[in-house]
């Protein structure tokens, strides 16, 4: 069995707030890269044994001490230079530091060591993702898929990078996927995971309302309407599809439906 650590869930779209540094409160419009955290714990002894080395830099990882896990990582590269699953761990303490071709590189070697590692090909996928080359995320996502095919986080992280090529049709059915393998996929607070950016108020909007259409085609009428609510909120242009869609046959039968179409919440400016 993979270690739990050993895979980054890339976050269905999600809308961020900028990053800003303490010094410079939120009356910036910029964002600002925040200082890694410096290093805290002791180095790695020459004498550890790999195993060590790797549990040591796990605990780091999960503790967010990254430059920390990086270094009993490296250590234990150096007494196992092959070992896959270490790889995959170090590029993903490099992907927390925001260090993508480190990250990409430790992926590419993980996968080099093991060409049946799916995680780590759904790891570079995230890499790619963020590097904004969707093409090859995309490709990294299949590959992961074709070697292990009942994850539903290598389904929504395809969905979320056809999302932002506007492959719209695509996106919605890779995420129908992950919903028919997890059902709280979109739920998860992935602490490991790398959060979407959609680009514009359109795509935010059109995002929710296939999201509406997923989840009411699952008969979670309750985060349907939260999606629904949300695209009517954000002006989505294509609302009166809501009362032809065959995946909303069930949810117009709710009176909650009836009432939040009568409401018609007005869209808020972005």
């Amino acid at each position: 069995m993979r270690h739990p650590l050993l895979s980054c869930v890339l976050v269905v779209p999600v809308f961020l707030a900028p990053r800003l540094s303490a010094q410079n409160p939120a009356s910036s419009d910029q964002a600002q890269v925040v200082a890694a955290p410096m290093q805290r714990a002791e180095p790695p002894s020459a004498t550890a044994s790999f195993d060590d080395l790797v549990a040591r830099g796990d605990e780091l990882l999960g503790e967010k001490l990254y430059l920390d896990a990086v270094d009993y990582y490296r250590a234990a590269i150096a007494k196992k230079p092959n070992d896959a699953s270490v790889h995959n761990r170090m590029g993903m303490a490099e992907m927390q530091l925001q260090r993508w071709k480190g990250s990409e590189k430790e992926f590419q070697l993980a996968i080099k060591a093991d060409h049946g590692f799916a995680d780590a090909y759904n790891n570079l996928g995230v890499d790619y993702y963020e590097l904004k080359n969707y093409g090859k995320a995309i490709k990294m996502y299949e590959t992961a898929i074709a070697l292990r095919g009942n994850s539903a986080s290598y389904y929504s992280n395809l969905g979320a990078a056809y999302f932002y090529r506007k492959d719209f049709e695509k996106a919605a059915a890779a995420y129908a996927r992950a919903l028919q393998i997890d059902p709280d996929i979109f739920e998860h607070d992935s602490r490991t995971g790398v959060a979407a950016r959609l680009p514009s108020p359109e795509d935010r909007a059109h995002y929710d309302y296939v999201m509406a259409k997923l989840y009411a085609k699952a008969g979670a009428n309750d985060r349907a309407l939260v999606h629904l609510r949300r695209a009517l909120e954000e002006g989505y242009k294509g609302i009166g599809d809501v009362y032809k869609d065959s995946e909303f046959a069930e949810l117009r039968k709710d009176p909650r439906f009836t009432q939040l179409m009568a409401d018609r919440p007005v869209a808020i400016p972005n």
